[in-house]
């Protein structure tokens, strides 16, 4: 069966960067849709970023442009979300997700029937 398994979540200061990764399995064609989204307490889960695993083509949130970049492993089947320039806003609890084709790359969660266990992110002032 499908998994997904985030890593690399940790704490750091405003202005501090981390590298998450979700190393992913099960997939006889590793060419699906996965995203990054995040949820802070009390509010609604929110996408962060998305893309089409194997393509170059990729959306981001408004509110990561300039700071978050995806990036692919291939050989190890794992999407990396490299964070810089972190603030304290960025604090939640940050999930992988996936979806088989016909799929499209986008950072609305109802596009995604796979998610992992999620990796904490806490941004300190």
């Amino acid at each position: 069966q499908v998994q997904l398994v985030e890593s690399g979540g940790g704490s750091v200061q405003a202005g501090g960067s981390l590298r998450l990764s979700c190393a992913f399995s099960g997939y006889g064609d590793s060419r699906v849709c996965m995203g990054w989204f995040r949820q802070a307490p009390g509010k609604e889960r929110e996408g962060v970023a998305a893309l089409f695993y194997g393509s170059p083509y990729t959306v981001y949130a408004d509110f990561v442009k300039g700071r978050f970049t995806l990036s692919q492993d291939s050989a190890k089947n794992t999407l990396h979300l490299q964070m810089n320039s972190l603030k304290v806003e960025d604090t939640a609890m940050y999930y992988c997700a996936s979806a088989a084709r016909p799929c499209s790359p986008q950072l609305d969660m109802r596009g995604y029937n796979f998610w992992g266990q999620g990796t904490q992110v806490t941004v300190s002032s």
